[in-house]
C-alpha cells in the first residue's frame, strides 16, 4: 500500500476503501447483467449456488492469513518498544549507584537518545525510511562512558556489568523496532485477496443473474463485508504510521526529564 493512503485520517481511509470497493463492485455487476443475453444467461444461471460457500471461505482464510501478519508484527513492535523503555530506566536507576556527575552524564544521554527517537527516528519509521545505518550517538556514547567508568567495591562492579548488559539490549530492541517498522502487507497478498473477492462477487451476480434485485443485495452485502476487512487491515498494515500506529509513550515516559520518570 502507497504511503499517501496510510497518511490519510481515518475517515478519508475508509472513504476510499469503501468507495473503491463500491465502484468495483458495480462495474462487476454491470459487465455481468450486460453479458447476461441469450446462450451467456443460461450458461449463467447453469452456475451452482454451492460455488458461493467455497469461494467465500477462501476469501475468509485470507483475510485471516493477512491478519495474523499485521496483528503480529504490531505485537512485535509493541514489544520492542516496551523493552527499549525498560531497559533505557533500568540504566537510569542504575546509575544511581555511582557518583553525581556520572548519574547526570547517564540522564542527558538517555534524555538525548529519546528526543531523537522522538523527532527523528519515529517519523522516520511512519514512512518505512528508517534503516539500521541511523546511528544512535547517545546511546554508543552511554557505552563508552559505563566503560569508562572507575570502580570502587563489588556493588558498583555488578551495577557497570548490569548497565551495559541493559544499553545492550536497549540497543537490541530498537535494531527489532527498525525492522519491524519496514513490515507492511505486501502487494501480491493485497492482488490474491482483491481477486478473490472479484471472483466471489462475479459468482454472486451470475447466480442471481435473473434476478437483478437480489443481485444488488447479495453483492451489496458482501461487498460491504469485504470492505471492511479491508479497511481492517489496511488501518492496521504498518506498525508505526497510521491512527492506530504504535506510540512513542513508554519511551517518553521513562525519559528522565519527565515527571512519570521521576516518580
Amino acid at each position: 500500500m502507497s504511503d499517501w493512503l496510510h497518511a490519510l485520517p481515518l475517515g478519508w481511509m475508509a472513504l476510499v476503501v469503501f468507495g473503491g470497493t463500491a465502484l468495483g463492485t458495480a462495474a462487476i455487476y454491470w459487465i455481468v447483467m450486460r453479458l447476461a443475453t441469450g446462450d451467456r444467461a443460461r450458461a449463467f444461471k447453469a452456475v451452482s449456488p454451492g460455488l458461493l460457500p467455497p469461494l467465500g471461505i477462501m476469501f475468509g482464510l485470507l483475510v485471516a492469513f493477512i491478519a495474523a501478519q499485521v496483528w503480529g508484527d504490531l505485537d512485535r513492535a509493541g514489544t520492542a518498544v516496551a523493552h527499549e523503555a525498560s531497559a533505557l530506566r533500568a540504566v537510569v536507576l542504575l546509575s544511581r549507584a555511582f557518583p553525581a556527575d556520572a548519574q547526570a552524564r547517564f540522564r542527558a544521554l538517555i534524555t538525548e537518545h529519546i528526543q531523537e527517537v522522538q523527532e527523528v527516528e519515529w517519523p522516520a519509521m511512519a514512512r518505512q525510511r528508517a534503516t539500521l545505518a541511523m546511528f544512535p550517538p547517545a546511546l554508543a556514547q552511554a557505552l563508552e562512558v559505563t566503560l569508562a567508568l572507575p570502580t570502587a567495591g563489588e556493588g558498583q562492579v555488578t551495577a557497570q556489568r548490569e548497565i551495559v548488559a541493559n544499553l545492550d539490549t536497549a540497543l537490541d530492541a530498537r535494531r527489532q523496532r527498525i525492522l519491524v517498522s519496514r513490515a507492511e502487507v505486501n502487494w501480491v497478498k493485497w492482488f490474491v485477496l482483491i481477486v478473490e473477492a472479484t471472483c466471489t462477487l462475479t459468482g454472486i451476480a451470475m447466480v442471481h443473474s435473473d434476478n437483478r434485485t437480489a443481485a444488488r443485495i447479495a453483492m451489496g452485502l458482501f461487498a460491504t463485508a469485504s470492505a471492511v476487512c479491508i479497511f481492517l487491515l489496511v488501518a492496521h498494515d504498518r506498525p508505526f504510521a497510521g491512527r492506530f500506529a504504535v506510540s512513542p509513550a513508554p519511551l517518553l515516559n521513562v525519559r528522565p526529564d519527565s515527571p512519570v520518570a521521576e516518580k
